[in-house]
């Protein structure tokens, strides 16, 4: 089945890369080169559907580029460690001062200014298409445009919990790029928040001709080209009440949360209720865009999406899984069975006759030094490992519906609804096989981010979890200290700082 992302190679890639190395030359170390002319482009529908995709497709780009998504969310002070990788283990242990490439790298907001770049060059010039062609309608327009403005959101909120400050860039700019200060967090997350109050009022739930605001075919597409890929209703709350919850404003988190479990189901969104749907490589809850993959950014094999690098599995996977001998990052034993401390959990729990896991769901090899997270694991369609040059195609997603149950159940407990809380986590429980769940006597708190733990593992949440957590009990010093100095946040990449003087570094990463 054809997905989205196909279209950037087939029909954005002009786009994509004058995107890329038309929006400037020094702020992000870019140089300008226009590949495609500006009184031959955005003339017609086919060039506004090429834009929309091109923007999606640098959005996924500066995601997965250097496995970010799981470098800054799963792998820094998380619950993985590495076999022998230095620079792996400088991310796990906070220790982004090194002049390892990748950490270089990872500090560098170039690919994601490149991305926002291009969604400010459509919402400026698509509505010009209007007047030339007939096809592109005042709809498409107000639904592209409506699209692109919570995509940009969602990358503003992105890069804010990875570098605090950041410059709020709303124009579009070609060739030298003006110098910018860097804007404080808490008007990047207002900026963020209203765009997307307002810009979801224009979204459908679902593309598939049905709705009132999507009325026919998507660009003559039908739903199985759009199902999971594009920014509907609930893709666009669920990062509104993270927004909400990473500025400890509780009470929107509930109200955003719950105009999603009132509306899920019209975007035919569903809770992944067997653990062994969520985890199996072929056909399973990671191998191929579901609406349930709430905002995904999909690697799709059928379409030729797969890449050799950029995913977590390129790090966790190993023998029996694939021929590699040993992953590059590992969970060891004891955390695995401190935090999976559930009879009955079908993810990881001991059958205490045998002394044997009950199942791999999770974890393969577990009677061995180093165990292989297995949580993940789609090659190519699903199937057994073909070798050295694998593609990775599972699915690079920001949230599910369980994450979002376990969310709601956070702002529950801070709001005084306790028993709400208790629900939400036993439901999560339930469905991975734990019998009876009970909070009588227990920190809620606790309960609900142990279960984040479990739940989320390998999702890209472990290090964002463990800030709000903090937040909330302030019970560990040295991540309090974190907070407190601004050690939370990665330090800015030296060439960036070098090609605009009016940015300066984290104070943390001076010392």
């Amino acid at each position: 089945m054809k997905k989205i992302f196909p279209s950037i190679k087939k029909t954005a890639i002009a786009l994509v890369l004058l995107s890329m190395f038309a929006s400037c030359n020094n702020f992000l170390d870019v140089r300008p080169s226009r590949l495609v002319k500006e009184d031959r482009y955005w003339r017609s529908i086919e060039d506004a559907r090429s834009a929309l995709i091109g923007a999606y497709g640098l959005s996924r780009a500066a995601l997965s580029e250097n496995a970010a998504f799981w470098m800054y969310g799963e792998f820094r002070m998380g619950d993985f460690v590495a076999t022998s990788r230095t620079d792996l283990k400088s991310i796990i242990n906070n220790n982004l001062g090194v002049s390892f490439p990748l950490v270089q790298k990872l500090k560098n907001w170039r690919a994601f200014y490149a991305a926002i770049n291009s969604i400010n060059l459509f919402i400026e010039r698509s509505p010009g298409i209007k007047e030339l062609d007939a096809y592109y309608t005042d709809i498409n327009n107000r639904l592209d445009i409506a699209q692109m403005r919570c995509l940009r959101a969602f990358l503003y909120f992105y890069m804010s919990r990875i570098w605090g400050d950041v410059p709020l860039i709303t124009s579009s700019y070609d060739g030298e790029f003006p110098q910018f200060e860097r804007t404080p967090q808490a008007t990047v997350l207002a900026f963020a928040e209203k765009e997307i109050v307002e810009a979801a009022l224009d979204l459908p739930f679902i593309y598939n001709g049905t709705d009132p605001q999507s009325p026919g075919d998507y660009y003559n597409e039908g739903y199985g080209r759009w199902r999971g890929t594009i920014f509907n209703k609930i893709s666009a709350y669920s990062v509104l009440a993270h927004i909400a919850a990473w500025q400890q404003q509780y009470d929107r988190v509930m109200s955003y949360t719950q105009f999603i479990f009132d509306n899920y189901d019209y975007a035919n969104i569903s809770f992944t209720n067997l653990t062994e749907n969520l985890t199996k490589g072929k056909d399973g809850f990671f191998s191929q865009s579901s609406p349930s993959q709430i905002l995904n950014f999909a690697f799709d094999y059928q379409s030729a999406e797969g890449t050799l690098a950029g995913h977590l599995q390129e790090f966790t996977l190993a023998a029996p899984i694939t021929s590699k001998l040993l992953p590059d990052v590992y969970m060891p034993r004891d955390t695995i069975l401190k935090y999976f401390n559930q009879p009955n959990d079908e993810r990881f729990s001991i059958d205490l006759t045998t002394g044997y896991p009950k199942t791999d769901y999770y974890f393969s090899n577990y009677n061995t030094n180093i165990p292989v997270f297995s949580k993940i694991k789609v090659i190519e369609d699903g199937g057994e490992d073909k070798g050295a040059f694998r593609l990775n195609n599972a699915t690079l997603m920001f949230t599910r519906m369980e994450e979002l149950s376990l969310l709601r159940a956070e702002a529950a407990v801070q709001t005084g609804d306790r028993g709400e809380a208790e629900l939400l986590v036993s439901n999560v429980m339930k469905s991975r096989g734990i019998i009876n769940p009970s909070f009588k006597g227990k920190d809620m708190i606790d309960e609900i981010f142990a279960e984040r733990r479990r739940e989320l593992a390998g999702e890209g949440w472990r290090f964002f979890d463990q800030i709000r957590y903090q937040k909330i009990k302030k019970n560990n010093p040295d991540m309090m200290t974190l907070i407190n100095s601004g050690g939370i946040y990665w330090p800015i990449a030296d060439e960036v700082l070098k090609s605009n003087p009016k940015l300066t570094q984290n104070a943390y990463w001076l010392n």
